[in-house]
């Protein structure tokens, strides 16, 4: 279960009669406990209890007490030598009325009316795993809200199924921007008078919900009215308590779905929530769920974190701002000039969603514009950051209306914070109609009309502010030699998650200027779009990506044409997870990506410490794996010039499983013809390399075709073999029909004396590749490759920890898995000159990591390698291979996996530039 999950459930709990025998049982749902576990608790065979309450080892102890005992019932908790013996989280008292808990590692406290105890829910949210706990209890309102809105909108969709067609949905899109806008005006006194929204509804709507819709259509129209023109309106008196907004936000319909009883509950529900405590930093990202069918399963899932987000910002402009800041000091003319520059500032989110970055950039340049102003004696000053300066594309209607009004909400809090709510509220009123989030496909937009680096002015009609045109803003301003920063999290999307729409803009992109765009990932279109853009101003990029691009055959087709365009890379953030609120704290692994067209000296690559803490290296310069040095384009080469035996990938059958052999088919056929054995040989490829499990397969060719065809059931798999090839429909596989006993691609004898396997693609928590060894009798399938009769040091070279991290950055990887390539990873491999010694000593090496492994037999590779259970003297094998390896290299062990990948980058550079020179 995610937070909001989680809220919706607890609140269901607390508005339900209190039942004192089934409480602790609910609860515990509301957590994710499943009935198993209830059942055991109820039964008594897990409950732990010894104060007759319910006990759940390792997380909670709850008490439910007798009317006005909660405090004693709390107290026996706390002192229950069951509570301490059994580890639990939490110690819960309630009698129904009064509700108190305890968290015992920190001894934080809640105590609350049973029917508020929803308003703590984050306080427990440890029970259901979910390891973010500080960030949703920093940001529990967003979750109450975003649930709530989700109920309203699934409910208002029930009853109106209409205006969730494709033709009403930016209506009622439309129409839940403005209920957020009044739910937060209402509390923050932008409306005058206390709940004046929700109150109005509650007085003038009928309990039976008949006309909620006529009376909210009538406040929309009052705050579409300007108070010059309410005489003759018809506005009724009640309407006519509400301020004129406009702004675009209530301009044009004013029709609302209807309402049914159940959805009029919510909308008061959520109106009485305290709308002051929204924070536009992560609302807008929670909410963008709300609207999508396809997001809402996720729904509170769309986290995303300041700290995250200030990995891009801080590098990209923010460091340098808060640099100059402490520079200038006290003296007014630097201040002065500091607070010019912020002022034209543009900060452009070509894929923004809900607006997170260009609200949390809006609101760091308005504290540091503040400290300015305080320094220099003018505090309470008008800023002169105009939120124009903070441009966003967005391609959901949902979306770019939430940016718009989180910008919006951020603004006013800042003039509350900075200039005090008197004069916050003096000018918040009538909104601006000018626009400044462009809803539309960011790689089919002219980025440079939407937010023109040089400061030419920009004008083209648009109907209001929240009803955007496709192709750009209604802008008219002079911002000359203002800096641009372009940021944001563009969709990835790898080659094969595209659909038609995503080819489709790759292709508008980059057809006839880049040959291989159909195997690169959606991303780089963002990519290429920032670097084109630069061209014409001083700008800088910074975007949240995954891995992928700065691994594998994405880097030779996407970085030297970044490269040709006149951009390098200023910083780079190393992986990171970039996390959510689901349990666990799921979520996707990361990069970010600082580039600019500048020719300023000093790079920097952050990462994550193994406390937690962020550690900065500065380079000369970036090459696109992320590793300090000059980039030398990698591509695959057919054979190693380092001098590394032949890899290939194994044999394909192609042949419907017809040749391919379980252990208890193989015994079935020879057991009823016993010259079989002669065609079955053992068959090896990833899933056997590993697990150890046995397959055979028929290995037959001219030799021994006739002794095959006398064989009744290897007959009639070949036969069967035949029919599968010929009903195929590709010319290659039907011409092979003509010798359809053998292997459709083969690429060994059969008679080699000794085989090196590895298979493709294997497990990223290992930490050593899974090579082995078979007998050269063995037939290799596809899914491994294999390197036929070569020198055992080989296996020295491929089972080491260097191998591995070449291996991670060269050939990228499936989703976490490492994706081995021969031409791409094992033909690349920088191996300095081996002498016959080295050779010698990375053999016995290999020798000993396999007698290690033979000394735990029957153990496979996948029990053998396991992170955590690594036998001994299995793990020492490897750590002398690397030794000796690394002796080899440079004398000694490396540090660190970055010094080992700036090693091998420095010999892949030397290796290609004497490449070149010849």
């Amino acid at each position: 279960m995610n937070a909001v999950e989680i809220e919706i459930a607890i609140s269901d709990l607390a508005m339900q009669s209190f039942d004192a025998l089934e409480f602790p049982y609910e609860f515990l749902r509301a957590f994710g406990n499943k009935e198993t576990t209830i059942k055991k608790l109820k039964s008594g065979s897990s409950n732990k209890s010894d104060v007759g309450g319910v006990l759940q080892r390792n997380n909670i102890h709850i008490l439910v007490s007798e009317p006005g005992k909660v405090d004693e019932s709390l107290k026996a908790l706390h002192d229950s030598p069951a509570t301490a013996k059994n580890k639990v989280k939490f110690i819960l008292a309630t009698d129904g009325d009064s509700f108190q808990a305890e968290a015992i590692d920190s001894g934080e406290t809640v105590a609350c009316d049973y029917a508020k105890f929803p308003d703590h829910f984050s306080f427990f949210l440890q029970l259901a795993g979910i390891s973010t706990v500080k960030q949703i209890r920093d940001n529990a309102f967003d979750i109450r809200a975003t649930s709530r809105l989700n109920r309203l909108y699934v409910e208002l969709l029930k009853d109106n199924p209409e205006w969730g067609t494709a033709d009403q949905r930016h209506e009622m899109n439309h129409f839940m921007a403005r209920l957020i806008f009044c739910f937060f005006a209402e509390d923050t006194d932008i409306f005058l008078g206390t709940d004046l929204f929700t109150a109005t509804i509650e007085q003038m709507s009928a309990r039976d919900s008949s006309n909620t819709h006529e009376v909210i259509s009538e406040m929309f129209r009052a705050m579409n009215t300007k108070l010059a023109d309410r005489d003759g309106s018809g506005l009724r008196s009640w309407a006519n308590n509400f301020p004129y907004v406009n702004g675009g936000l209530f301009s044009g319909s004013t029709d609302v779905p209807r309402f049914s009883k159940i959805a009029r509950s919510y909308l008061l529900h959520i109106g009485n929530l305290d709308w002051t405590q929204i924070n536009p930093d992560i609302f807008g990202s929670m909410i963008q769920a709300v609207a999508d069918d396809e997001e809402r399963g996720e729904l509170g899932m769309h986290y995303t974190s300041v700290p995250n987000i200030l990995k891009v910002l801080n590098p990209l402009f923010l460091d340098d701002l808060r640099k100059k800041l402490e520079e200038a000091g006290d003296n007014p003319r630097k201040l002065l000039n500091l607070r010019k520059r912020i002022a034209r500032i543009r900060v452009f989110d070509p894929a923004c969603g809900s607006g997170n970055f260009l609200v949390i950039a809006y609101k760091q340049m308005r504290e540091i514009e503040h400290t300015i102003n305080e320094r220099r004696g003018e505090p309470g000053r008008k800023s002169d950051i105009p939120l124009t300066n903070f441009r966003g594309i967005e391609l959901r209607d949902f979306s770019a209306e939430i940016a718009r009004l989180a910008l919006i909400i951020a603004e006013y809090q800042c003039d509350v914070l900075y200039r005090g709510q008197r004069e916050a509220l003096l000018e918040f009123l009538p909104l601006n109609a000018e626009n400044w989030i462009t809803c539309g496909n960011a790689l089919r937009l002219d980025w440079l009309s939407i937010c023109p680096p040089t400061g030419t002015g920009v004008k083209t009609i648009a109907d209001d502010l929240f009803e955007t045109p496709l192709d750009q803003a209604e802008i008219d301003f002079d911002n000359e030699g203002g800096e641009t920063y372009i940021c944001g999290n563009p969709p990835y999307i790898g080659t094969r998650e595209q659909d038609k729409q995503h080819k489709l803009d790759m292709k508008a992109m980059f057809d006839g200027r880049i040959n291989s765009w159909k195997a690169m990932d959606y991303v780089s279109g963002w990519l290429f779009k920032a670097a084109e853009y630069g061209r014409f101003g001083q700008v800088a990029t910074a975007f949240v990506t995954t891995n992928s691009i700065c691994q594998g055959q994405q880097v030779p087709l996407i970085w030297p044409e970044l490269f040709r365009l006149g951009i390098k890379i200023d910083f780079a953030h190393l992986s990171f997870k970039w996390s959510n609120l689901a349990a666990n704290n799921a979520g996707v692994t990361v990069i970010i990506i600082g580039l600019s067209n500048s020719n300023n000296q000093g790079c920097r690559i952050y990462s994550i410490g193994k406390q937690g803490e962020l550690e900065v290296k500065y380079v000369d310069c970036i090459n696109p794996y992320l590793i300090p040095g000059r980039y030398d384009s990698l591509t695959a080469v057919k054979a190693s010039p380092f001098g590394l035996s032949n890899m290939v990938k194994g044999n394909y059958p192609v042949d419907g499983g017809n040749l391919i052999l379980s252990r208890s088919e193989k015994d079935e056929i020879c057991s009823r013809s016993q010259c079989a054995d002669q065609l079955i040989r053992p068959f090896v490829g990833s899933n056997e390399s590993i697990s150890g499990t046995p397959r055979f397969c028929l290995w037959i060719d001219e030799s021994n075709y006739e002794l095959a065809k006398s064989i009744p059931d290897v007959r009639a798999r070949i036969e069967s073999v035949r029919e599968m090839r010929l009903s195929s429909k590709k010319v290659a596989t039907n011409k092979s029909a003509e010798r359809p006993y053998r292997f459709d691609e083969i690429r060994q004898s059969g008679n080699e004396n000794q085989i090196i396997v590895l298979p493709v693609h294997s497990s990223e928590n290992r930490e050593y590749l899974p090579v082995s060894i078979e007998s050269g009798s063995t037939i290799i399938y596809g899914s491994a490759f294999a390197l036929f009769d070569a020198p055992l040091w080989n296996m020295a070279l491929i089972a080491s920890r260097i191998h591995l991290v070449w291996i991670g950055t060269v050939c990228g990887k499936l989703e976490t898995r490492y994706r081995y390539s021969n031409t791409m990873g094992w033909n690349t491999f920088p191996v300095p000159k081996l002498t016959e010694k080295n050779k010698e000593d990375l053999t016995r090496c290999a020798e000993d990591i396999l007698l290690a492994r033979e000394r735990h037999f029957p153990a496979t590779i996948a029990d053998l390698y396991k992170p955590d259970a690594m036998p001994d003297d299995l793990r020492a094998a490897h750590e002398r291979n690397d030794e000796v390896l690394e002796r080899i290299y440079i004398g000694r062990r490396f540090r660190n996996d970055t010094e080992r990948l700036e090693k091998l980058f420095e010999m892949y550079s030397k290796m290609t530039a004497g490449k070149k020179g010849a």
